[in-house]
């Protein structure tokens, strides 16, 4: 299942996932990862959630980042819940590429693994292939 959560610079966005991150750590029957850039929410999530960190396996694109997924829940059939912050940093603006990997990550994930990002954009702003994954 795929989720985003949407809103522009400074909304809360990341304090929401954070938020979702803590609760997973405590409720989750499996194990929990954080994808993040820089490793910069690793003082705010407990030490039993996965960091990976994008920079350090130099994944720049969508592309890069769904073969990251792949491997990761390949390797790993234990993990339930991802989050992903800062989805744009990694693959940039382009929201139809977005989408296209959204929808490629729901197909690899299915009801198995819960994966959630934050998209720095306004809701309105997204194409159907985007928004259709927002949190209500």
């Amino acid at each position: 299942m795929v989720k985003i959560i949407t809103g522009t610079k400074g909304t809360g966005k990341t304090k929401v996932l954070i938020d979702m991150i803590n609760s997973a750590a405590k409720s989750t029957n499996g194990y929990v990862v954080c994808i993040d850039k820089s490793e910069k929410l690793r003082y705010d999530i407990p030490h039993s959630v996965r960091i990976v960190d994008t920079d350090a396996n130099n994944i720049y694109s969508f592309e890069a980042f769904y073969g990251l997924v792949a491997g990761l829940v390949a390797g790993n059939y234990d993990i339930k819940e991802i989050f992903v912050d800062s989805i744009l940093k990694v693959g940039g603006a382009d929201f139809e590429a977005l989408g296209a990997m959204l929808n490629k990550i729901e197909k690899l994930t299915g009801d198995d693994v819960e994966v959630v990002f934050t998209v720095s954009a306004n809701q309105e702003d997204l194409p159907e292939s985007v928004s259709k994954y927002s949190v209500k």
